[in-house]
This record gives structure tokens, C-alpha cells and sequence, in this order.
């Protein structure tokens, strides 16, 4: 008896503790591929924190399985940063995106990347008129209710919003944070604080 008290009671209570927190609160993960480069870069651990609301700038993880059709309901998870949230408007015209007529802030991908790499001109409507979007997000000229769009940072090889349309609130992980251990300032300015700094000035 005086050694379940010691022992084992301690050791179930702190896996109990562990679940809650992995499960309702953050959890660590590793980038795999390189869609958030140089930002992100493949194999780097960060933090999926499951609380908090989603604001334009932040990066997110979601589940892809319901979002991108390419995968062939292989279970995967994709990080890429919000763009737009419901409601706004979202164009591209040159180097520059612009959230319901306003300019965003990009100083965290080079001017190839705000590009070539965008893809050209476009607006939400030319976009999801393409056959590639899924059914549900085609022909659509803001982003809908309780959805995103979202973009990687390294656009040239990065499978998002572009190519498949909107991701939907339920299929949210959570917000990427890089952690607290690693020490580049610039890096984390670009993850866990560019919705502060979300349009330009």
C-alpha cells in the first residue's frame, strides 16, 4: 500500500496532468516540408498552443485530411499563416495582398516570394472559380463564416488556400508558436507576433 502511495499514485497523476495538457492546452510538434521556409524550416520543433483566438498574421495547424483533396484521406497536418478570416476580401496585385483594401505587412518572405511566388494578380473570386477549389469554397468572393485563408510563407512550393480553397474553424489544431528555448528575435517577431504588426504602414 505504502508503495502505490509513493510510487505509482504520482506517477498516474502526473500522466493524467500530461493528457490534460497535450490535450486541451499545447502540445509539440515538427515541421515537416519546407512551405514555411525561411521562417519555419523542416524538421524544427515548435509549439501547437490549442488556446486563443485566430487573428490575420497568426500561423495555424490544421488538419489537411478534410481541406486539401490531393491527399487521398491520408491523415496529415499542414502549418501555414492566416491571410484573411471571415468576411474580408483578399486580393493580390504585384508585390502586395491586400486585405479589404488595405495593404499587409510582408516583411517576413523576400520580394521573390511576394511575386512570382503569389502567383500574379489575383482576387478571391478568380481564384475559387478554378475547378482545383473545393465544391463548397467555389465562386466565392470573401472568405466565409467560420473559415480562413491562408498562405505558406514559401508560396513557390507551398500547398494552401491557393490550390484548395478555405479551412474551415473545426479543422484548426491550433496557433504555432516558436518556443521560448530557441533565441532567434527575428524569427519569433515573424511567428508569434506578426498579427501585432499584421498591415502596413
Amino acid at each position: 500500500m505504502n508503495v502505490i502511495k509513493s510510487w505509482i499514485l504520482p506517477i498516474m497523476v502526473g500522466l493524467i496532468i500530461a493528457v490534460f495538457i497535450r490535450t486541451f492546452w499545447f502540445t509539440l510538434v515538427t515541421v515537416d516540408g519546407q512551405s514555411m521556409s525561411p521562417n519555419l524550416e523542416n524538421k524544427q520543433i515548435i509549439i501547437e498552443n490549442k488556446q486563443g483566438a485566430i487573428r490575420r498574421g497568426d500561423v495555424i495547424i490544421f488538419d489537411a485530411t478534410h481541406e486539401d483533396p490531393r491527399l487521398n484521406s491520408q491523415h496529415y497536418a499542414y502549418v501555414k499563416r492566416v491571410i484573411g478570416v471571415a468576411g474580408d476580401q483578399i486580393m493580390h496585385r504585384g508585390s502586395d495582398v491586400y486585405v479589404n483594401n488595405k495593404k499587409i505587412n510582408q516583411n517576413y518572405i523576400n520580394v521573390s516570394q511576394q511575386t512570382a511566388g503569389t502567383w500574379g494578380d489575383w482576387t478571391l473570386k478568380t481564384l475559387s472559380s478554378r475547378n482545383i477549389w473545393q465544391k463548397k469554397d467555389r465562386n466565392k468572393a470573401i472568405v466565409p463564416k467560420n473559415s480562413y485563408f491562408v498562405l505558406g510563407d514559401n508560396r513557390v512550393v507551398s500547398n494552401d488556400s491557393r490550390m484548395f480553397g478555405f479551412i474551415e474553424k473545426k479543422h484548426v489544431l491550433g496557433k504555432a508558436y516558436v518556443p521560448i528555448w530557441q533565441s532567434n528575435k527575428k524569427l519569433k517577431e515573424h511567428i508569434n507576433e506578426q498579427s501585432n504588426n499584421y498591415f502596413a504602414k
